[in-house]
């Protein structure tokens, strides 16, 4: 991760002010049947960026286009109202209670039981935004949450809960949460772990959850320096992952180690034939050498299959790509799936792996990966697939995402027809001004 701090660099630089655009224009024709919001979330910080900070501490900002009828209505951009942006604005603060070191809830961005949850990691609480962007509250599923929550959960597309896995420095466990469809807590299971680790991610089957204990772990003295993500490489800490069955009444996890490495994010999970398939973007290490930056050696896929019966993980890499934010098509969550998507990264000359010059569809049956990519001096960050019809064959669709125009320095909403996937975008809202690169995208459909 050589270079300039990447919040310093061409689309990683953060943006000023907050802004509104309606009907921003629009190139080629935007699908009728996509009637929502394309919204992704990052961290934005407030004044000049401090180099000296870890690079997920910046204020979070969502960047959002609302679609309706083939048409983009508006674009705006707001600061998640977090104590911080809050005092800096001179504003009242959120309401809502507190847990964790900050409640900087810009990793990434869900809507279940009918709120819009701004997520973050190490112990933060959900932020609830309006249709808008607004901020309304922190929340805690109507007190039913014991303490923080997660960047990363799941969502049954058939039952409609969302699981995740949520952790804390201090708590010599992490907690093990379902969160039934009326949007209030009904399991909490803490699940013993020898150090605190950043357990970023999580999986789900049909009947299991996958637990990620990987050797990127709680530091003393990063927390001693006043540091907002007090988490480093630590080879003493073993790597394993865990596979607890989803209605477990006790916390017997079955854990087999794996060699060290971590995975900020699996592609999907699911059950074939009394084994485990797990898809997953792996990296060798992070925050080692350079402990503030969010990578450092090259993400790939792999595949790891477990055999809940030995206890036993086989590794494979499946491919040389370079690449981060894999996404499928979500009503696939926990099932067999074929296809993934994911971006496409390039050398690291811009100092962060969270954008790249193109996106990736792998076959993950066939063994084949194609590349769209956008042209020279454009970057694109997570891309969002949405069905073109709730019946539509699995990654028949659209993809959506934000691609930054470096001549230009302004950025765009590209939107792909899989169908075509190598082909020209089938629209492309144009924008008047820059989205920085940031982490995870959404779509909210009306």
């Amino acid at each position: 991760m050589g270079g300039a701090p990447y919040t310093q660099v061409g689309g990683y630089r953060p943006v000023s002010r907050e802004a509104t655009v309606f009907q921003p224009e629009v190139m080629g024709t935007l699908p009728p049947e996509l009637n929502g919001t394309f919204a992704r979330i990052g961290p934005n910080p407030l004044g000049v960026p401090d180099a000296r900070r870890h690079a997920f501490e910046g204020a979070p900002m969502v960047h959002a286009i609302r679609i309706r009828d083939g048409r983009a209505e508006w674009y705006r951009n707001r600061w998640l109202r977090t104590d911080r942006v809050c005092a800096h604005l001179g504003e009242l603060p959120a309401p809502g209670p507190r847990h964790g070191l900050s409640d900087d809830a810009g990793g990434n961005l869900v809507r279940h039981a009918g709120r819009i949850l701004a997520l973050g990691d190490g112990g933060v609480l959900p932020i609830q935004i309006d249709p808008d962007l607004a901020t309304a509250a922190r929340v805690d599923f109507d007190g039913t949450l014991s303490a923080g929550f997660s960047a990363h959960p799941e969502i049954d597309p058939l039952t409609g809960e969302m699981f995740a896995v949520a952790y804390y420095h201090e708590p010599p466990y992490v907690l093990y949460l379902v969160i039934g469809a009326d949007g209030t807590v009904r399991r909490t299971l803490p699940i013993a772990v020898k150090s605190p680790p950043m357990m970023h991610a999580f999986s789900l089957t049909e009947r299991y959850a996958i637990f990620y204990d990987l050797p990127v772990a709680y530091d003393p003295a990063a927390a001693a320096g006043g540091s907002r993500v007090p988490y480093r490489w630590r080879p003493d800490h073993e790597a394993r992952i865990g596979v607890l069955p989803r209605e477990a009444d006790a916390p017997d996890v079955l854990w087999m180690n794996v060699d060290p490495c971590y995975v900020f994010h699996p592609v999907n999970a699911y059950e074939r034939a009394n084994r485990i398939v797990i898809h997953l973007v792996r990296h060798a290490r992070v925050f080692d050498r350079e402990p503030l930056r969010p990578g450092e050696s090259a993400p790939t896929l792999w595949r790891w299959t477990v055999d809940p019966r030995s206890g036993t993980v086989v590794e494979e890499q499946l491919e040389e790509y370079v690449e981060e934010f894999p996404r499928i098509d979500d009503r696939y969550k926990g099932s067999h799936n074929r296809y993934g998507f994911a971006v496409a990264m390039s050398p690291c000359e811009s100092g962060g792996y969270l954008a790249g010059p193109g996106l990736l569809r792998h076959d993950l049956i066939g063994g084949r990966t194609e590349t769209h990519r956008f042209g020279p001096g454009h970057e694109t960050g997570e891309a969002v697939f949405v069905p073109r019809r709730p019946d539509a064959a699995e990654a028949d669709g659209w993809l959506l995402s934000f691609v930054y125009d470096a001549a230009d320095d302004r950025s765009e909403l590209v939107v792909l027809d899989t169908a075509d996937f190598t082909g020209e975008p089938a629209a492309v809202v144009r924008l008047p001004v820059r989205v920085p690169h940031g982490l995870h995208a959404a779509w909210i459909a009306d």
